[in-house]
């Protein structure tokens, strides 16, 4: 199990709703934060389908407002939505080039996104928006750095030098002992939508959430980590 290459200065993480980034590398990007790096957030929706009860016109701007809090409790300032429906995103060429747009926007070094496979685990399926918008931020990638592809996009081209994936396959991890209550005082910012998910009490289930997301990984030399599979671009 290798170290994450961490020579980079700039990071995007790219997720489809507010609460992903806290479910798996909040305690990363505080890891990363802390060693000064500019770590930036854009996330395809503002999560508005994800709370039992509550219509999207006012689950939108709570989800929105809980994220802001969860990007500042792990160093993140940063945050930008880019307004496609919750639960109804489809892996099209638009997508692709709004996100291919937003790279070129941000200018980073590496790009995290989220498990984009059918499944999370055998017999627990993945959910549509996970699935498109990891797809077409993985082409994106490629898409930001070639002129050619989105001619009318106005900023430069511009290439990434890799992505890193958190999900079921783990190629390389990073340290994240130090970096736990960051990781849970940030999941907890989404208290709104905790509440509602389970009876369990918010801080319980901030705990177990970060505990599974952060645990020991076979092969690297760290009480707790984060695991991602590293994609190589040109950048």
């Amino acid at each position: 199990m290798q170290q994450l290459p961490e020579d980079w200065h700039r990071g995007i993480v790219v997720v489809a709703h507010p609460d992903d980034i806290e479910y798996g590398a909040a305690a990363a990007v505080a890891r990363w934060t802390g060693q000064g790096k500019d770590i930036r957030y854009v996330l395809v929706t503002s999560g508005e389908a994800g709370i039992a009860g509550l219509p999207p016109a006012e689950s939108g701007p709570l989800r929105e407002a809980e994220e802001i809090a969860s990007a500042k409790a792990v160093g993140a300032h940063q945050v930008e939505f880019l307004g496609y429906p919750d639960g109804r995103v489809e892996e099209t060429l638009q997508l692709r080039r709004d996100l291919a747009a937003a790279i070129r926007r941000h200018q980073p070094e590496l790009v995290v996104l989220f498990n984009f496979g059918d499944t999370w685990a055998p017999g627990f399926a993945n959910s549509a928006d996970h699935r498109a918008v990891g797809r077409a931020a993985l082409d994106a990638v490629s898409d930001a750095g070639n002129e050619w592809i989105f001619p009318e996009l106005t900023d430069a081209p511009w290439s990434a030098r890799w992505a890193a994936v958190v999900g079921p396959k783990v190629t390389h991890a990073v340290d994240v002992t130090a970096n736990i209550e960051q990781a849970e005082a940030s999941l907890a910012e989404h208290r709104r939508y905790l509440e509602v998910l389970s009876a369990e009490p918010v801080q319980d289930q901030v705990r177990a959430i970060v505990d599974r997301a952060t645990g020991p990984i076979e092969g690297f030399p760290a009480e707790r980590a984060v695991g991602f599979e590293l994609y190589n671009f040109g950048g």
